[in-house]
């Protein structure tokens, strides 16, 4: 036999590759696909309806009342103009938060990065919280220090939702800043630029599509937000907290599907717009490339250690205050320390807490499941609904969390839905909040699964491996560590999540993180801390945990918060 006689197998078995089973893979292909359409576009496709629903059919009334109203144009005014404020706040502030423990030699420098994450392990309205017990009326500079400070309305709005964003914004700037070439820097300095024209000319343009895709992140971020507003915002209402009100407060279905759909369009903007930007990013690193290392200089070094300590003491104080807050015994008038807001003697007392966590775990368990499963397919798999599979995989990165939990009520709330039976029950929350985090969760398996490199599965399918077995004994144990890390990221958006579940819980099946906007609703302020340091606590706790069995696994690189 000869050489190439011998090498047709083999070559046959590398071009099969994970198509050699077709009806293997296109059955998961399906099997991806099915819950993705009933659970994302049947939801999303439910809004759009109901906005064109009228008494008298279908039509664009609801749409015409809607725009006919001065309020309407008032709440797109006031949405726009806080988003645009805590934008520039948030990325302003994490830009140079992200340069200084970048470029400049810091001490404690593990320490900021990771204090600064601390907002990401509470439901966002922690940061109203905070503010108010600082800067509240009965805040400790106004009662203690003799300040006349009024927080509610657009600026603590606007400060609380730029103290919500900040971290998403850090992570962004500071995976852009990370990368440098040396050379460059090298150049510019040998021609004679100072500091300031070398920031200007070189790191500024270096990372604009990072300081873009930032903006764009945090603006979608805020604009949809509807804890902070809720909390704080008193007078000053916004789009999201209108959705709110038309629809708890008034059952104003119709009137708040458009404006779910008004809200749409600024995310799905932003997110085109990011992804464009991204798409004509170049590579700013080649194997030429050389590392930067930061110079010593005192006089720099002493402003960026100023500067970064006093965005993280800010952004710990408002954390902080609330953990202060739920071991006094009322706030803030009698400040003795008591345990017994722990003992949740409210309204369900523990249940929403235990119930959260067990949402939470289901919800990680499902997620990892399902975006591994429909990464793998995007991935490994090549037939007709690979392509659309994944677009619709992203999409979820353009719906806010309260637009699709809308969807949801208005889909399978209706009695005709075979899918009805969900309805009100802890398996609608975790399937909504599965795809809630859906795009971000399959964009991290995605990319994990681009780094193993295809020899793995020739080899496998060269020594008579099957679709299913080269998944079982070659992918899954590569990437597992990714997988474990996607869990982590499920559990910890679950247990904070607010807008996306708001519309979904009822008194059986009630979450911590609703329960803090309803005590906060109440005035109920120590017992909502209680509950807002119990969330923190076990966020931390899971971290913790998974980052001990990965370091005794030996995978200590895996990345946990993204």
């Amino acid at each position: 036999m000869s050489v190439s006689a011998a090498r047709e197998p083999q070559r046959a078995g590398k071009a099969a590759g994970w198509a050699s089973d077709r009806s293997i893979t296109m059955g998961l292909s399906v099997l991806a696909a099915i819950p993705i359409l009933l659970f994302l576009l049947l939801p999303l496709t439910g809004i759009l309806l109901r906005g064109f629903e009228t008494p008298s059919g279908f039509g664009i009334g609801n749409f015409t009342e809607t725009f006919g109203a001065e309020r309407f144009w008032r709440l797109v005014l006031n949405s726009i103009s806080m988003s645009l404020t805590a934008t520039l706040a948030a990325v302003g502030l994490a830009y140079f938060y992200a340069y200084a423990l970048q470029r400049a030699a810091i001490p404690f420098k593990p320490f900021l990065r990771i204090a600064v994450l601390t907002p990401l392990f509470a439901p966002s309205l922690v940061q109203a919280q905070g503010l108010i017990l600082l800067l509240g009326r009965n805040g400790v500079l106004n009662r203690f220090l003799g300040f006349d400070i009024d927080i509610y309305g657009f600026w603590g709005t606007a400060i609380a939702n730029a103290l919500y964003a900040f971290p998403y914004a850090y992570l962004i700037l500071s995976a852009a800043l990370a990368v440098a070439d040396a050379r460059i820097y090298e150049s510019a300095e040998t021609l004679g630029a100072g500091p300031a024209r070398i920031f200007r000319d070189v790191t500024l343009p270096a990372t604009r599509f990072g300081l873009a895709a930032a903006i764009f992140v945090v603006f979608t971020l805020v604009m949809t937000d509807f804890g902070n507003p809720m909390v704080i915002g008193g007078d000053f209402s916004v789009l999201a907290t209108e959705v709110y009100n038309q629809v708890i407060g008034q059952a104003q279905f119709g009137l708040g599907a458009v404006i779910g759909i008004v809200l749409l369009v600024p995310a799905i903007l932003a997110k085109l717009i990011e992804k464009r930007i991204s798409s004509r990013q170049h590579a700013l690193v080649t194997a030429q490339s050389k590392p930067l290392e930061t110079k010593p200089s005192r006089g720099r070094d002493l402003a960026f250690s100023l500067y970064a300590y006093t965005v993280v003491s800010l952004i710990l104080s408002v954390l902080v205050i609330v953990v202060v807050a739920s071991f006094v015994r009322l706030w803030p008038y009698n400040m003795s320390f008591t345990l017994k807001h722990y003992e949740f003697d409210v309204q369900n007392g523990t249940a929403p807490l235990w119930n959260s966590v067990g949402v939470s775990l289901a919800t990680a368990i499902l997620g990892v499941a399902i975006t591994g499963l429909t990464a793998i397919v995007v991935q490994k798999f090549r037939n007709p609904l690979t392509g659309p599979l994944s677009l619709l995989a992203i999409l979820p990165a353009a719906v806010p969390g309260m637009v699709l939990g809308l969807g949801y009520v208005l889909t399978f709330n209706d009695p005709a839905n075979p899918l009805n039976v969900l309805y009100g029950s802890f398996a609608l929350i975790v399937i909504l909040s599965v795809y809630y985090n859906h795009a971000h969760a399959f964009l991290i398996s995605s990319t994990s699964l681009k780094q193993i490199g295809p020899v793995f599965d020739e080899a496998s399918t060269t020594l008579g491996g099957s679709t299913l077995t080269t998944l079982r004994k070659v992918t899954l144990p590569l990437l597992w560590p990714t997988l474990l890390g996607v869990g982590v990221f499920y559990f910890m958006r679950t247990m904070v999540s607010l807008s996306a579940v708001i519309f979904l819980v009822t008194p059986s099946t009630q979450l911590a993180a609703v329960s803090v906007l309803q005590l906060s609703d109440r005035g109920a302020v120590n017992q909502a801390a209680a509950f807002s340091v119990c969330i923190m606590a076990i966020v931390i706790g899971c971290l913790l945990i998974v980052r001990t069995i990965l370091w005794l696994a030996g995978a200590k690189n895996v990345t946990l918060i993204r």
